[in-house]
């Protein structure tokens, strides 16, 4: 619980502004989260992958990595990745490109080699509003030969992202809500 409390206490200094802002769906809306603040700060990045690895561990086993779309899952996956290694289990991480590489393979998928075709994975993300960025990592990752176990997101919005991803089959697990980093 120390962990989530330190790390709720980064979110709210670093990550949460109110202020107009247009989001990844298009929407507008008067608060922000900038979850990269809090996962690339040094403190905020080492509590990032232990709560994360705890959600992660609440997904049936064996779960063989943890990725998402660059930039946002990038020190997610990584921190994620770490924390599993401390706690004795060998969980790789991986980064899923926008655009397939221009040069050398070609590929989508980053940690290729770690992760064979029927690799049991996590999906995860630093903010969901609508879940469209979520679906768009199952999808690819699938795509790609990996079984999606469910997607872990630092935090949810609470604007429809839940039910996005639940109605599309997967399981949404959420560090935080808005409500419980704001209140």
């Amino acid at each position: 619980m120390i962990v989530k409390e330190q790390l709720k206490a980064i979110i709210r200094e670093l990550s949460y502004e109110e202020r107009e802002v247009t989001l990844a769906s298009g929407r507008k809306s008067n608060f922000y989260f900038d979850g990269k603040q809090t996962t690339l700060h040094a403190k905020g990045g080492l509590l990032v992958g232990k709560a994360f690895w705890e959600e992660v561990k609440q997904f049936p086993g064996p779960i063989h990595g943890v990725g998402g779309l660059t930039l946002g899952a990038d020190p997610i996956a990584t921190a994620t990745s770490i924390a599993a290694d401390l706690d004795g289990s060998s969980v790789h991480a991986f980064i899923i490109r926008k655009e397939p590489k221009g040069h050398g393979t070609g590929q989508w998928l980053e940690g290729r080699k770690n992760l064979p075709p029927g690799s049991r994975v996590v999906i995860v993300e630093d903010v969901t509003t609508t879940g469209g960025s979520s679906l768009k990592a199952v999808e690819r990752a699938k795509e790609e030969g990996l079984e999606v176990v469910g997607i872990v997101t630092l935090v949810d919005r609470e604007e429809g992202a839940r039910e996005a991803i639940e109605g599309a089959g997967q399981q949404l697990r959420a560090v935080f809500t808005r409500t419980e980093v704001v209140g």
